[in-house]
Protein backbone atom coordinates (compact mmCIF):
# COMPACT_ATOMS: atom_id res chain seq x y z
CA UNK A 1 0.00 0.00 0.00
CA UNK A 2 1.15 3.31 -0.58
CA UNK A 3 0.64 6.56 1.75
CA UNK A 4 2.70 10.02 2.14
CA UNK A 5 4.68 11.08 4.72
CA UNK A 6 4.82 15.29 3.87
CA UNK A 7 4.05 14.59 0.62
CA UNK A 8 6.35 12.00 -0.36
CA UNK A 9 5.39 8.62 -1.45
CA UNK A 10 5.94 5.77 1.06
CA UNK A 11 5.34 2.09 0.36
CA UNK A 12 4.15 -0.25 2.83
CA UNK A 13 3.32 -3.75 3.10
CA UNK A 14 -0.31 -4.44 5.41
CA UNK A 15 0.11 -4.46 8.88
CA UNK A 16 2.49 -1.89 8.94
CA UNK A 17 1.89 0.86 10.98
CA UNK A 18 2.66 5.00 11.28
CA UNK A 19 6.11 4.18 13.01
CA UNK A 20 7.37 2.52 9.71
CA UNK A 21 6.31 5.07 7.24
CA UNK A 22 8.33 7.58 9.94
CA UNK A 23 11.49 5.02 9.90
CA UNK A 24 11.53 4.69 6.15
CA UNK A 25 11.92 8.73 5.46
CA UNK A 26 14.44 8.95 8.53
CA UNK A 27 11.78 10.90 11.00
CA UNK A 28 12.50 7.85 13.28
CA UNK A 29 15.75 6.39 14.34
CA UNK A 30 16.58 3.40 16.83
CA UNK A 31 17.35 4.72 20.36
CA UNK A 32 16.41 8.41 19.12
CA UNK A 33 13.64 10.24 20.23
CA UNK A 34 12.88 13.61 17.91
CA UNK A 35 10.55 15.94 19.10
CA UNK A 36 7.53 15.36 16.02
CA UNK A 37 4.00 16.23 15.85
CA UNK A 38 2.57 13.52 13.73
CA UNK A 39 -1.13 14.55 11.82
CA UNK A 40 -3.43 13.02 9.27
CA UNK A 41 -4.16 15.62 6.56
CA UNK A 42 -7.39 16.81 8.86
CA UNK A 43 -5.08 17.90 11.62
CA UNK A 44 -5.64 14.66 13.44
CA UNK A 45 -2.65 13.22 16.24
CA UNK A 46 -1.75 10.03 15.55
CA UNK A 47 0.33 8.26 17.27
CA UNK A 48 3.11 6.34 16.18
CA UNK A 49 1.74 3.02 16.70
CA UNK A 50 -1.76 3.91 14.69
CA UNK A 51 -3.02 2.14 11.23
CA UNK A 52 -2.34 3.54 7.81
CA UNK A 53 -4.61 2.91 4.87
CA UNK A 54 -4.45 3.34 1.12
CA UNK A 55 -3.79 6.84 0.01
CA UNK A 56 -3.32 8.39 3.34
CA UNK A 57 -1.69 11.33 4.16
CA UNK A 58 0.93 12.16 6.99
CA UNK A 59 1.75 15.59 8.25
CA UNK A 60 4.99 15.70 10.37
CA UNK A 61 6.15 19.03 12.12
CA UNK A 62 8.44 19.67 15.08
CA UNK A 63 6.57 19.87 17.95
CA UNK A 64 6.95 23.08 19.74
CA UNK A 65 8.79 23.34 22.77
CA UNK A 66 8.08 25.84 25.98
CA UNK A 67 10.51 28.37 26.34
CA UNK A 68 12.79 27.28 29.92
CA UNK A 69 12.76 31.17 31.22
Amino acid sequence: MRVFVNGAPVDLLPGMKVRHALIQLGFLTQGKILPLRVQDEYGNLLGLDGAVHEGMRIVVTQSETPNSS
